[in-house]
């Protein structure tokens, strides 16, 4: 696998906007801005989420100011019920805050219609999550296919099928499953599926991509392995990516680490 991401040349992962990536996945060259200095591609102001569970309130985030720049890799670490997931999925617009506002390049986007919503997960937003979500019964490659046959419409994706076949094989030799098109979910390892899950990320070529404990449901080693794809994505791509984890030697392998105690940033 390593070697199909050694390989790779920055051009296989379409993408409309591009941070400076270097190819080859050398460090970036000095006269390249570092991303503190970069321009924010998402963040959150004042963010606050509460749940209600009978007549008790039960607040989740309380006012979380965070920006990730183009082309960082940010990790969001805390414990158990600190909010990291609920802020991931804010910021992905899957749920609306109470209070506060998600922006992407500067544009307010959580008060979106559904429809803008939808499509700006479909387009610009990938996402990756613990426990896959692949449809059981597709193959990796039909699952990959699939957020462009939501994006297209049966007809305008017929059209192009060809080129989308070709995007959705190369993202797939990308993360070390060349061999395994043809496999549904069930014939496949953990790691596989996560793999799978990452190309299916990948095929509209996102601006961002938000990663849910990527590794949480698998093995140490196999963890390591996705991380691995992750971090040369970040770094041959310039591809802006948030991780949520629990675990502290996952995310200081990130640029920068932002925790969260009790909903509130404690250090970014």
């Amino acid at each position: 696998m390593s070697d199909a991401l050694h390989l790779a040349s920055p051009s296989r992962v379409p993408r409309r906007r591009t941070a400076g990536p270097v190819a080859g996945g050398s460090p970036a060259d000095v006269s390249e801005p570092s991303a503190a200095s970069k321009p924010a591609r998402l963040e959150s102001v004042r963010l606050s989420k509460s749940y209600r569970k009978g007549r008790v309130t039960i607040p989740v985030l309380r006012g979380v100011d965070m920006q990730v720049r183009d082309g960082e890799f940010l990790a969001i670490i805390g414990q158990s019920g600190s909010g990291k997931s609920t802020l991931l999925h804010l910021l992905g617009t899957l749920d609306a805050p109470d209070e506060g506002e998600v922006r992407c390049d500067g544009q307010r986007i959580d008060n979106l219609p559904a429809a803008k919503r939808d499509q700006l997960r479909n387009q610009r937003i990938g996402m990756i999550f613990q426990f896959y979500h692949l449809l059981p019964e597709f193959s990796a490659l039909e699952n990959v296919l699939s957020p462009l046959m939501i994006a297209s419409g049966a007809w305008r994706y017929f059209r192009s099928r060809r080129a989308h076949l070709t995007k959705a094989k190369e993202l797939l030799e990308l993360v070390g499953l060349g061999h395994r098109l043809k496999h549904k979910p069930r014939e496949l390892s953990g790691g596989e599926m996560q793999r799978a899950a990452i190309a299916r990320a990948l095929v509209a070529g996102p601006d961002v991509l938000l990663a849910d404990e990527p590794t949480g449901n698998l093995d140490r080693s196999t963890g390591q392995e996705i991380l691995k794809i992750l971090r040369t994505l970040n770094r041959q791509q310039g591809l802006t990516i948030v991780m949520v984890t629990h675990d502290l030697a996952i995310a200081e392998q990130a640029d920068r680490v932002v925790r969260l105690v009790e909903g509130q940033v404690q250090q970014a």
